[in-house]
């Protein structure tokens, strides 16, 4: 990270550790690092695991930071915000990777022209493999924009988007692990069905997936047309994939999708 002498991270959850575990495994030392949890176990947890300072008090973490990380619950932001405003100063960037909460929101609580990024990260950041979004809000600058990027890069790929495609992004890639761990579940859970064992069941569909992903992603090809290519005419593949239609897979995932935007929407009251 350029510049940026300390970060805080108003809260310690899963996302919060992501992003942790990858800016540690860079170059950003520990003694930089705040973060606020109100959990004493969690605290206690994060501070043996990283070595890094965890406090009970989020005010403790605006004072010290520069750079600051909103990681809690969307349903917490107007308790937590409340309480911090007074302390907030316009040498100060607030990144925010609250589902649904709008940057003009965030804004609101804020005297003067605050600097606020949005990001939409999700958990394959724990092993450096994560998909974020980011948009600014309106006083933020491309350096700000800069800082957010080399940020989520620790935990993976960045991309930059539009606010109004926020809640889409929280759709797909906020909440899309989920969706992949029940596939690789069931497609896990149909090898038992056929006489695997379980183990050697979810390391095949683990691997099966994995290797599927990269595949499209180094091949630079459609999905679609590597799929054809293994759908041998009158073959297993083709018969497997019949299936998939007539049991509305693909409709399904579109629909999770939908469904996630909507309730991202909801969230931020929209």
């Amino acid at each position: 990270m350029k510049s940026i002498a300390k970060i805080g991270f108003i809260g310690g959850g899963n996302m919060a550790e992501a992003m942790l575990k990858g800016l540690l495994a860079g170059t950003f030392p520990a003694g930089q690092v705040l973060v606020a949890e109100p959990d004493q176990a969690r605290r206690g947890l994060l501070e043996s695991r990283y070595g890094i300072q965890v406090v009970a008090e989020n005010l403790e973490v605006v004072k010290a930071c520069e750079l600051l990380v909103l990681a809690v619950k969307p349903q917490l932001v107007d308790e937590v915000l409340t309480g911090i405003a007074g302390a907030f100063s316009s040498n100060q960037l607030l990144v925010s990777i609250l589902a649904g909460v709008s940057t003009a929101v965030l804004e609101s609580y804020f005297d003067g022209r605050p600097r606020i990024i949005r990001a939409m990260p999700n958990t394959p950041a724990l092993v450096g493999a994560g998909a974020t979004a980011l948009c600014a809000g309106q006083y933020a600058g491309a350096d700000d924009m800069l800082t957010a990027r080399h940020l989520f890069e620790a935990t993976g790929i960045v991309q930059v988007v539009g606010e109004s495609q926020m809640d889409a992004v929280t759709g797909l890639s906020g909440s899309g692990p989920a969706y992949v761990f029940t596939v690789i579940e069931a497609l896990a859970d149909g090898g038992v069905q056929e006489g695997l064992p379980r183990d050697i069941a979810l390391a095949l569909a683990v691997q099966t997936l994995l290797g599927a992903a990269r595949l499209v992603k180094e091949s630079g090809e459609h999905p679609a047309l590597l799929r054809d290519r293994v759908c041998s005419p009158g073959g297993t593949t083709i018969a497997g994939v019949k299936a998939l239609e007539q049991g509305g897979l693909r409709a399904t995932l579109m629909e999770a999708v939908s469904q996630a935007a909507r309730r991202s929407r909801e969230l931020g009251g929209k």
